[in-house]
């Protein structure tokens, strides 16, 4: 792992250092300088003189995340976001604050049209998981070529949700670069449930409250099996 190392100098001046020319403020009783302290005996041979002699360097590092400790990233995503992909994102993180393993996951949601752009989730279904214990706090947001490359795995609720997130792949890889991976990342929410038959997540949004709690039991479902498989796969522990 890479680190590249800062230092800041501290020069004392003399006490009665003339102004500078035309300035009408005496000059500073110390002078900071950001260096890269491997260039200081090269670059600046002359701050490093016995002289000097309180000059003092506090090391900073700043260093390069390494790739095995890199978050691991889901996208819910359905129409709107609004109802079904916010609560798949607020389902998922509380499961994965109950592990303990908030700080090895990246977890977002999107939708496939920015109509609901800026807005809350759909207060019925914040209700709904509320009831249940469960926070959602997510704001609507349309998916972007960025998520692509951001995300590891892009967990679409239902056919017609897949079939615009590769169409807006398509469109997209011919104006940017892309991971050559993209189309695989994006995979169906109910592949992952055990507990229901269903291949799709239903819009609840022209239903009643009873549509709510049912998205909300196969996303309970799908988010289990979901959360124990990528813990699996990626040796995240418990």
């Amino acid at each position: 792992m890479r680190s590249l190392l800062f230092s800041t100098v501290t020069i004392p001046t003399p006490s009665k250092l003339p102004n500078c020319h035309h300035s009408h403020y005496a000059a500073p009783h110390s002078l900071k300088f950001p260096f890269l302290t491997s260039l200081l005996p090269s670059k600046y041979p002359f701050l490093l003189k016995e002289s000097y002699k309180s000059v003092k360097i506090k090391a900073l590092v700043e260093s390069r995340m390494d790739p095995s400790t890199k978050p691991f990233s889901v996208l819910f995503v359905c129409l709107g976001n609004i109802c079904r992909s916010p609560a798949a994102e607020g389902v998922f993180t509380d499961l994965v604050k109950k592990r303990g393993l908030d700080s090895k996951f990246k977890i977002d949601s999107a939708g496939t049209i920015n109509y609901h752009e800026g807005n809350e989730a759909d207060p019925r279904m914040r209700a709904a998981a509320k009831r249940r214990g469960i926070a959602i706090t997510s704001i609507s947001r349309p998916l972007r070529p960025s998520d692509f490359k951001d995300f590891d795995l892009i967990l679409a609720m239902d056919e017609r949700n897949k079939s615009d997130i590769l169409g807006a792949l398509e469109r997209w890889v011919h104006r940017e670069p892309l991971p050559a991976d993209a189309a695989e990342k994006v995979r169906l929410m109910c592949s992952y449930c055990k507990k229901h038959e269903e291949t799709e997540v239903p819009d609840p949004y022209y239903g009643g409250a009873q549509g709510f709690e049912k998205v909300l039991d196969m996303l309970e479902d799908a988010c289990d099996s979901l959360l124990e498989s990528i813990v699996t796969e990626q040796n995240l522990g418990s």
